[in-house]
């Protein structure tokens, strides 16, 4: 029989899916497949957290293939040897499927499998996802093409498929495939179902205030969309979203200035995450590679004892301890308290970023290493490109939480603790449960920083940061007239 596959990977949807379009209208019976990788889920930043979450997104990508008279062929084991089983039964024409920009063992994967397809002579065609395009020159004109890609019309969910049945794989449990797993209780559940809710209730009412309340841990879990779990899974295209968001901005009223702000913060950084992920579709490498390779080594030797406390939440640092312990028990936090987290482990704790990126990959529900690998690299100043910045945790206490709400729900050992006192419990040494800072956060701050200008100053830096900015720099938009600063912090967790 002669068919044509639809591989969904990260692309967990029927809606706005021009692969499973381009299956349908070929003519032939088309077999949609999901692969599920136990390779893939050894990699040391994945865990159970995202793991279920994509269950919670194939279930719910079962019921819409269902819901055309289609049937979603899930197999276990590696692509190749998927792929090699059902040319052996099946004639097949052609692979649709979207390109996609995970991590570096995706990367390998799909190099690896284009010599599988054109060795079988079959052709694999893969469409453009998010705007990230695969073996980009430069960034010239990115923003305006991404803008043009973002308002070209949605690919209407399909309303019948000639699907072949197959009997699927047993979906096999985490234990079985040795997801990393920490006794997370899922909280944010996964499936387009879920991602349309969280789309309507922002665009309507959640996110009006979404400018002023989400660098604020204690406002932006309900400020923000939350969309960033289901963008990194592909349950709805970040083209459906920026269209959604577009059409509350062209009907909103002049006087409210709130939405207004609010929106158009919101659609900047729909383009922001794109151009992230754009940085590691064109160097794959920093997954574990400093952009700026002075950088490389200059925090080895880590202490671990630090890390161990660091993870727990237990650094003597109100801010960082109440955040680390949200994000432990959440699988989320706004990226203002993020950007905080990794400034204090890697410049006052002096723990290497690799270290770093590892262990909050596991943590994170909304995994996205585009957007992961070039940030912790930012916040731990080893760009070369970014301004050197390092996060004083009191005072984003204070700026983002004055009255220690946020830490006396997290830290049970600081709620009698008075609130003009709060961010710096050890002054008064009032609370004996509560940790002594684990190090002096001034002086940690200004040896990072003297360390790390030490490599700025050097003669051939300069030339360095140029090259670097001439592959990953942002490019003035034409049509905006407004240039994507790469220096500026932004909350790019939506």
């Amino acid at each position: 029989m002669k068919v044509v596959i639809t591989w969904f990977k990260r692309d967990l949807r029927i809606m706005d899916h021009i692969p499973l379009i381009n299956a349908i209208n070929s003519g032939y019976k088309v077999i949609t497949l999901f692969v599920l990788e136990p390779e893939l889920w050894k990699q040391k930043e994945l865990s159970i957290r995202q793991y279920n979450f994509q269950l919670d997104c194939l279930l719910d990508l079962k019921k819409q293939l269902n819901s055309i008279g289609g049937k979603l062929l899930i197999k276990t084991g590696s692509v190749f040897h998927v792929f090699e089983s059902l040319s052996k039964t099946f004639q097949i024409q052609a692979i649709y499927s979207h390109q996609e920009t995970w991590n570096y063992w995706t990367f390998q994967r799909d190099i690896e499998f284009k010599e599988w397809t054109k060795r079988k002579q079959i052709p694999w065609i893969e469409s453009v996802q998010n705007g990230v395009i695969r073996s980009l020159k430069d960034r010239n004109k990115w923003g305006l093409n991404w803008l043009k890609l973002m308002k070209t019309n949605l690919v209407i969910a399909p309303l019948s498929i000639n699907s072949v049945k197959i009997k699927s794989d047993d979906m096999p449990k985490p234990a079985q495939l040795d997801v990393k797993n920490d006794n997370f209780n899922l909280i944010q559940k996964g499936g387009r179902t879920e991602a349309i809710k969280l789309l309507s209730s922002f665009t309507n009412s959640r996110g009006k205030y979404y400018q002023i309340r989400m660098s604020s841990p204690l406002t932006a879990m309900n400020s923000c969309s939350r969309l960033s779990a289901h963008l990194a899974f592909g349950t709805i295209s970040i083209k459906e979203v920026f269209q959604k968001a577009e059409s509350v901005r062209v009907n909103l009223n002049k006087e409210d200035k709130y939405w207004r702000k609010s929106i158009n913060a919101f659609l900047s950084r729909l383009r922001w995450h794109c151009h992230f992920i754009q940085k590691l579709e064109d160097e794959p490498s920093l997954e574990f590679k400093p952009m700026n390779r002075m950088y490389e080594g200059l925090r080895e030797n880590s202490n671990l004892e630090f890390l161990k406390l660091w993870k727990k939440g237990e650094t003597g640092y109100p801010m960082v301890d109440a955040c680390m312990r949200c994000l432990n028990m959440t699988g989320w936090l706004n990226f203002r308290m993020r950007a905080m987290l990794v400034s204090f482990a890697c410049n006052n704790l002096w723990i290497d970023w690799k270290i770093v990126a590892e262990n909050l990959g596991q943590l994170f529900v909304d995994y996205e290493p585009g957007i992961h690998y070039p940030q912790v690299q930012m916040q731990a100043c080893i760009t070369g490109i970014n301004s050197v910045r390092i996060y004083n945790p009191i005072k984003q206490g204070i700026d983002h939480d004055p009255n220690g709400v946020f830490i006396k729900k997290w830290i049970p050992e600081l709620r009698e603790t008075p609130s003009e006192i709060i961010h710096t419990p050890w002054v008064e040494k009032m609370n004996t449960q509560y940790k002594m800072p684990i190090i002096d956060e001034l002086a940690s701050r200004k040896n990072a920083a003297r360390k790390i200008y030490e490599i700025r100053n050097r003669k051939d830096h300069g030339s360095l940061t140029a090259k670097i900015l001439k592959k990953h720099g942002s490019i003035k938009s034409k049509s905006k007239g407004k240039m994507l600063n790469t220096s500026k912090q932004l909350e790019l967790f939506l």
